[in-house]
Protein backbone atom coordinates (compact mmCIF):
# COMPACT_ATOMS: atom_id res chain seq x y z
CA UNK A 1 0.00 0.00 0.00
CA UNK A 2 1.27 3.48 -0.76
CA UNK A 3 0.26 7.05 0.02
CA UNK A 4 1.88 10.14 -1.55
CA UNK A 5 4.80 8.10 -2.94
CA UNK A 6 5.41 6.43 0.44
CA UNK A 7 4.89 2.66 0.61
CA UNK A 8 3.91 0.94 3.87
CA UNK A 9 5.56 -2.41 4.45
CA UNK A 10 3.80 -5.24 6.36
CA UNK A 11 5.89 -4.28 9.38
CA UNK A 12 4.45 -0.74 9.22
CA UNK A 13 7.83 0.70 8.20
CA UNK A 14 7.59 3.61 5.74
CA UNK A 15 9.47 3.01 2.50
CA UNK A 16 9.94 5.87 -0.01
CA UNK A 17 9.81 4.81 -3.67
CA UNK A 18 10.03 8.18 -5.42
CA UNK A 19 13.84 8.23 -5.63
CA UNK A 20 13.92 4.75 -7.20
CA UNK A 21 11.43 5.82 -9.84
CA UNK A 22 13.50 8.90 -10.70
CA UNK A 23 16.68 6.85 -10.99
CA UNK A 24 14.94 4.27 -13.19
CA UNK A 25 13.71 7.02 -15.50
CA UNK A 26 17.18 8.59 -15.61
CA UNK A 27 18.73 5.23 -16.46
CA UNK A 28 16.34 4.78 -19.39
CA UNK A 29 17.29 8.23 -20.67
CA UNK A 30 20.99 7.35 -20.43
CA UNK A 31 20.43 4.08 -22.32
CA UNK A 32 18.52 5.92 -25.05
CA UNK A 33 21.34 8.47 -25.25
CA UNK A 34 23.96 5.73 -25.57
CA UNK A 35 22.01 3.94 -28.32
CA UNK A 36 21.66 7.18 -30.29
CA UNK A 37 25.33 8.04 -29.93
CA UNK A 38 26.43 4.58 -31.09
CA UNK A 39 23.99 4.83 -34.01
CA UNK A 40 25.40 8.24 -34.97
CA UNK A 41 28.94 6.86 -34.74
CA UNK A 42 28.19 3.91 -37.01
CA UNK A 43 26.11 5.78 -39.58
CA UNK A 44 28.46 8.77 -39.59
CA UNK A 45 31.44 6.54 -40.43
CA UNK A 46 29.34 4.69 -43.02
CA UNK A 47 28.23 7.94 -44.69
CA UNK A 48 31.77 9.30 -44.79
CA UNK A 49 33.06 6.04 -46.26
CA UNK A 50 30.30 5.77 -48.87
CA UNK A 51 30.93 9.29 -50.12
CA UNK A 52 34.68 9.49 -49.57
CA UNK A 53 35.55 6.25 -51.39
CA UNK A 54 33.04 6.73 -54.18
CA UNK A 55 34.35 7.23 -57.72
CA UNK A 56 33.49 6.30 -61.28
CA UNK A 57 35.43 6.55 -64.52
CA UNK A 58 33.76 7.22 -67.86
CA UNK A 59 35.20 7.66 -71.34
CA UNK A 60 33.43 10.49 -73.16
CA UNK A 61 34.49 11.10 -76.77
CA UNK A 62 37.88 9.45 -76.11
CA UNK A 63 38.33 11.66 -73.03
CA UNK A 64 38.59 9.86 -69.69
CA UNK A 65 36.71 11.56 -66.90
CA UNK A 66 36.72 10.41 -63.28
CA UNK A 67 33.96 11.52 -60.93
CA UNK A 68 34.90 11.78 -57.26
CA UNK A 69 33.45 13.46 -54.20
CA UNK A 70 36.10 16.19 -54.19
CA UNK A 71 34.57 17.57 -57.40
CA UNK A 72 31.67 18.87 -55.32
CA UNK A 73 32.59 21.04 -52.32
CA UNK A 74 29.30 20.32 -50.53
CA UNK A 75 30.21 16.60 -50.48
CA UNK A 76 33.64 17.41 -49.08
CA UNK A 77 31.95 19.42 -46.34
CA UNK A 78 29.54 16.54 -45.66
CA UNK A 79 32.38 14.01 -45.32
CA UNK A 80 34.29 16.28 -42.93
CA UNK A 81 31.21 16.97 -40.80
CA UNK A 82 30.31 13.28 -40.64
CA UNK A 83 33.83 12.58 -39.39
CA UNK A 84 33.56 15.32 -36.76
CA UNK A 85 30.13 14.17 -35.58
CA UNK A 86 31.23 10.51 -35.46
CA UNK A 87 34.33 11.38 -33.42
CA UNK A 88 32.29 13.51 -31.03
CA UNK A 89 29.76 10.70 -30.63
CA UNK A 90 32.54 8.24 -29.87
CA UNK A 91 33.82 10.44 -27.05
CA UNK A 92 30.33 10.94 -25.65
CA UNK A 93 29.50 7.23 -25.95
CA UNK A 94 32.60 6.40 -23.91
CA UNK A 95 31.46 8.94 -21.31
CA UNK A 96 28.01 7.31 -21.17
CA UNK A 97 29.49 3.83 -20.78
CA UNK A 98 31.90 4.93 -18.04
CA UNK A 99 29.07 6.72 -16.24
CA UNK A 100 26.83 3.65 -16.38
CA UNK A 101 29.63 1.38 -15.13
CA UNK A 102 30.35 3.74 -12.25
CA UNK A 103 26.67 4.00 -11.49
CA UNK A 104 26.62 7.76 -12.12
CA UNK A 105 23.27 9.03 -13.37
CA UNK A 106 23.06 12.76 -12.73
CA UNK A 107 25.93 15.14 -13.38
CA UNK A 108 26.94 18.69 -12.63
CA UNK A 109 25.60 21.79 -14.35
CA UNK A 110 28.91 22.75 -16.03
CA UNK A 111 29.20 19.30 -17.63
CA UNK A 112 25.53 19.37 -18.62
CA UNK A 113 26.05 22.75 -20.32
CA UNK A 114 29.10 21.43 -22.20
CA UNK A 115 27.21 18.37 -23.44
CA UNK A 116 24.16 20.45 -24.37
CA UNK A 117 26.26 22.98 -26.29
CA UNK A 118 28.23 20.26 -28.06
CA UNK A 119 25.09 18.42 -29.12
CA UNK A 120 23.57 21.64 -30.43
CA UNK A 121 26.68 22.44 -32.49
CA UNK A 122 26.79 18.90 -33.95
CA UNK A 123 23.11 19.04 -34.86
CA UNK A 124 23.43 22.38 -36.65
CA UNK A 125 26.60 21.27 -38.45
CA UNK A 126 25.20 18.03 -39.83
CA UNK A 127 21.88 19.64 -40.79
CA UNK A 128 23.71 22.36 -42.73
CA UNK A 129 25.97 19.81 -44.43
CA UNK A 130 23.05 17.56 -45.39
CA UNK A 131 21.06 20.51 -46.76
CA UNK A 132 23.99 21.69 -48.91
CA UNK A 133 24.77 18.20 -50.21
CA UNK A 134 21.10 17.48 -50.94
CA UNK A 135 20.75 20.69 -52.97
CA UNK A 136 23.86 19.91 -55.01
CA UNK A 137 22.68 16.35 -55.55
CA UNK A 138 19.33 17.51 -56.86
CA UNK A 139 21.12 19.69 -59.41
CA UNK A 140 23.32 16.76 -60.35
CA UNK A 141 20.31 14.48 -60.76
CA UNK A 142 17.95 16.82 -62.59
CA UNK A 143 20.27 19.53 -63.91
CA UNK A 144 19.45 23.23 -64.15
CA UNK A 145 18.04 24.01 -67.63
CA UNK A 146 17.88 27.75 -66.94
CA UNK A 147 21.67 27.82 -66.47
CA UNK A 148 22.31 25.09 -69.06
CA UNK A 149 23.70 22.74 -66.40
CA UNK A 150 23.45 19.14 -67.60
CA UNK A 151 22.29 16.10 -65.64
CA UNK A 152 25.65 14.71 -64.60
CA UNK A 153 24.05 11.72 -62.90
CA UNK A 154 22.99 10.54 -66.34
CA UNK A 155 26.68 9.94 -67.08
CA UNK A 156 27.83 8.77 -63.63
CA UNK A 157 24.87 6.75 -62.40
CA UNK A 158 26.79 4.42 -60.10
CA UNK A 159 28.62 7.34 -58.54
CA UNK A 160 25.37 9.25 -57.92
CA UNK A 161 23.60 6.21 -56.45
CA UNK A 162 26.34 5.66 -53.88
CA UNK A 163 26.38 9.37 -53.06
CA UNK A 164 22.63 9.14 -52.49
CA UNK A 165 23.16 6.28 -50.05
CA UNK A 166 25.73 8.35 -48.17
CA UNK A 167 23.39 11.34 -47.99
CA UNK A 168 20.55 9.09 -46.79
CA UNK A 169 22.79 7.82 -43.96
CA UNK A 170 23.65 11.42 -43.13
CA UNK A 171 19.96 12.31 -42.96
CA UNK A 172 19.46 9.59 -40.33
CA UNK A 173 22.50 10.93 -38.46
CA UNK A 174 21.00 14.42 -38.48
CA UNK A 175 17.69 13.13 -37.09
CA UNK A 176 19.55 11.30 -34.32
CA UNK A 177 21.49 14.46 -33.43
CA UNK A 178 18.22 16.38 -33.14
CA UNK A 179 16.87 13.74 -30.75
CA UNK A 180 20.10 13.87 -28.77
CA UNK A 181 19.79 17.64 -28.53
CA UNK A 182 16.38 17.15 -26.91
CA UNK A 183 17.80 14.61 -24.47
CA UNK A 184 20.73 16.83 -23.50
CA UNK A 185 18.34 19.77 -23.09
CA UNK A 186 16.22 17.65 -20.74
CA UNK A 187 19.32 16.52 -18.83
CA UNK A 188 20.44 20.12 -18.43
CA UNK A 189 17.23 21.90 -17.50
CA UNK A 190 16.02 19.21 -15.10
CA UNK A 191 19.01 20.20 -12.93
CA UNK A 192 17.28 23.54 -12.38
CA UNK A 193 14.09 21.84 -11.19
CA UNK A 194 13.04 20.50 -7.83
CA UNK A 195 15.50 17.61 -7.92
CA UNK A 196 18.61 19.73 -8.46
CA UNK A 197 19.87 18.94 -4.97
CA UNK A 198 19.59 15.17 -5.38
CA UNK A 199 22.47 14.72 -7.82
CA UNK A 200 24.77 11.91 -6.73
CA UNK A 201 27.54 12.53 -9.25
CA UNK A 202 29.77 15.53 -9.99
CA UNK A 203 31.98 14.28 -12.82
Amino acid sequence: MSFGGVGISPGNVAVYHGSCNVRAAERKVRIAELVLRVLILGLGVLAAALIGFDSEVKVIFSITKKAKFTDMKSLVFLVIVNGIVATYSLVQAVRCIVGMIRGSILFSKPLAWIIFSGDQVMAYLILAAVAAAAQSSVIGRFGQPELQWMKTCGLFEKFCNQIGEGIASSVVVSLCTVMLSCISAYSLFRLYGGNKGKSNSRW
